[in-house]
């Protein structure tokens, strides 16, 4: 008899997934993925013409640190006093921080904003992939993470080529407020939606004292290992994508984002149940193959056909690895600590990003030309080919051998 393990087990079609709850959640996702995404094609140019361009790798490195840090912090809370005022103060954060960029006019007003910016995404996409572990079966989490995907997908498409338009079109003031009314939607429909958490507690301080125990889900290490080396390409393309894109003389510096992201939003519809039927780990294989490929298009971008080529296949990998990843978190977590759970996958991601953002950030100021591009575009495909290594021998190791009767 051959045990298989629960990742590459078939299912069947179970209970409806399409709730209100579940809708309210999506559309909430989409104005909050709006609101952070739409600056960041404008914010280097932003950032050096306040006199602060050797700083660029920092604007999404600063982000993803406070995300990374408030990862643990978002996981208890989330699993104590409830997911939703953890999603809804993420959002909050979102529509402070849009407002005040136009006020904080230097260079180190516009890093200390970035900073504080971070707690967004490190608290509201944690509650949420608990909010939607809760009401989903289980049976179903990778086309619900899918389907939820998507919607965060088209605002993180939308996003940046609306902030684009708006600053080029108007200024840059308009697009910062513009961002934190998307911002303000994103609480407004959040504060309509059922608590899933069945013991609350209410907030105290206390709750801010963690455990070691607290920090880090042992459970999800296999997840963390994969994503924090596919995320370092994330904070690489975050970074440079936007000089590539003024060097092949395209004007508009979020195309590539919309590209990418309807390219994403192509797969998670054709192939939102794969995980499900096929498990976890065989859909993540082909996925990070998809992001090396990606990867080495980009080092070998001299027309904008590679270019947009690159950004299709970078759309795709990403549209498999975003949910699959999440739904392969909540099958090896425990519902008592789901969003310690979420916030390790989350803490490997902002980590990878950080780290992406920071050597692609000190190429580009140190190493000339195409050859600094390069560099961070090889070293991100690299660390792909690494964890795809791992997940084979994860594969293996996990796949147990027959039992004898």
């Amino acid at each position: 008899m051959v045990v298989r393990p629960l990742f590459i087990r078939r299912v069947s079609r179970g209970p409806s997934l399409y709730t209100l709850s579940f809708w309210l959640l999506c559309v909430s996702n989409f104005l909050f993925s709006a609101s952070f995404s739409m600056m960041i094609p404008e914010l280097p140019e932003y950032l050096t013409q306040l006199g602060g361009r050797e700083y660029v790798g920092l604007i999404i490195a600063l982000f993803t640190l406070t995300a990374g840090v408030s990862r643990p912090f978002s996981g208890k809370l989330t699993d104590t006093v409830g997911r939703v005022p953890v999603m809804a103060f993420g959002s909050l954060v979102c529509f402070i921080c849009g407002f005040l960029y136009p006020y904080l006019i230097t260079v180190w007003g516009f890093l200390t904003l970035r900073l504080i910016h971070g707690f967004s995404t490190g608290t509201k996409p944690t509650a949420t992939s608990a909010y939607v572990a809760d009401v989903v079966p289980a049976t179903r989490r990778g086309e619900a993470m899918g389907m939820l995907g998507l919607f965060t997908a088209m605002g993180m498409s939308l996003g940046p080529a609306i902030g684009s338009w708006l600053a080029d079109s108007y200024s840059m003031n308009v697009m910062f407020w513009t961002s934190s009314a998307f911002a303000l939607l994103s609480i407004g429909i959040l504060l309509r939606m059922p608590e899933t958490l069945v013991n609350t507690q209410p907030f105290r301080f206390s709750l801010l004292r963690l455990k070691k125990n607290e920090i880090f889900d042992k459970q999800a290490l296999p997840p963390f290992i994969v994503l924090l080396l596919q995320s370092f390409s994330s904070g690489v393309i975050l970074t440079v994508i936007s000089t590539v894109s003024s060097s092949l003389g395209i004007t508009n510096k979020g195309l590539f984002f919309t590209v990418y992201t309807v390219a994403s939003l192509a797969v998670r519809l054709a192939f939102s149940r794969s995980s499900d039927r096929h498990g976890r780990v065989p859909v993540l294989l082909i996925s990070t193959v998809v992001l090396a490929i990606s990867m080495g298009m980009l080092m070998l971008t001299n027309s904008t056909v590679w270019f947009w080529t690159a950004a299709i296949f970078y759309g795709m990998s990403w549209g498999m690895n975003s949910p699959t990843v999440q739904a392969w978190t909540a099958d090896l977590s425990d519902e008592q600590t789901r969003g310690r759970a979420m916030a390790t996958m989350y803490i490997a991601l902002e980590a990878g990003i950080g780290i992406g953002a920071v050597v692609a950030g000190w190429l580009l100021n140190h190493v000339a030309g195409k050859a600094g591009l390069d560099a961070s575009f090889g070293m991100a495909g690299m660390l792909a080919v690494v964890a795809v290594i791992y997940l084979v021998f994860f594969q293996r190791k996990t796949v147990r051998q027959p039992i004898a009767d």
